[in-house]
C-alpha cells in the first residue's frame, strides 16, 4: 500500500454528506489508531474546480470532528489516499489529520 498526499487546495468545494460516525469492526466495536484514539469516518462530497462533477469520499480521522453537520462546507487538513486490495477486491481509502467547518 502506498500513501499519496492529496492537495486539497486543488479540489474545489468540499461539503459534509454524512456526519461523522464511529468507524467500527465487523463485530461492531469502534476501531482505534495505533495510539488508542478512536477512529471516525465522515462522508464528504467534493466538487471539482472545473465542471459539474462531484466525487463522494469517506474520510477517516482520529478523534471526532467537532461542529460538522450534513451539508456544511468543510476544510480537510493533511488528506492522504491509500490504494488497497484484499481477496480480489480493491479500492482507495482516505485519511485526514482533521476535518473542520469553514
Amino acid at each position: 500500500m502506498i500513501n499519496k498526499p492529496i492537495d486539497t487546495r486543488r479540489l474545489g468545494t468540499i461539503r459534509c454528506l454524512i456526519a461523522p460516525e464511529p468507524r467500527t469492526t465487523l463485530e461492531g466495536d469502534q476501531r482505534c489508531d495505533r495510539e488508542g484514539n478512536p477512529l471516525w469516518i465522515t462522508g464528504l462530497v467534493v466538487r471539482q474546480l472545473e465542471g459539474r462533477r462531484l466525487d463522494e469520499i469517506h474520510v477517516v480521522t482520529s478523534g471526532l470532528p467537532q461542529g460538522i453537520t450534513e451539508g456544511c462546507e468543510v476544510r480537510v487538513t493533511d488528506l492522504w489516499a491509500t490504494d488497497w486490495e484484499i481477496d480480489g477486491r480493491s479500492g482507495t481509502s482516505y485519511r485526514a489529520a482533521a476535518i473542520t467547518p469553514v
